[in-house]
């Protein structure tokens, strides 16, 4: 669902549940020459919070890691780098809020 909301905003997906430093990035897309590492969270109701909240501190520097991991692997350092938040709530119709730049 999060994947196809981004390609619909004109964004490339180039890897999907990317693996590394004991952190995975659920997407890992392109977005106008910026490379954007996407965490997607999922949240049935919101009354264990927003889906956005999940990303805290912790899970922020994991994927910081795996992200510098991807970098190097794919010799992808000389693209400008951001870190989205993909959060979907509720059945369908699920409500979807793209935040960019999350941290």
């Amino acid at each position: 669902m999060a994947e196809r909301y981004l390609r619909r905003r004109g964004m490339r997906i180039v890897a999907r549940n990317f693996r590394a430093s004991g952190a995975e990035i659920d997407l890992v897309a392109m977005d106008r020459g910026t490379l954007v590492f996407v965490e997607v969270k999922r949240r049935a109701g919101l009354e264990a919070g927003a889906p956005e909240e999940a990303v805290d501190e912790r899970k922020r520097e994991q994927i910081r890691r795996a992200a510098e991991f991807f970098v190097a692997r794919n010799r992808a350092g000389e693209f400008p780098m951001r870190f989205d938040v993909v959060a979907i709530t509720g059945p369908a119709p699920a409500r979807i809020e793209h935040f960019k730049d999350a941290f």
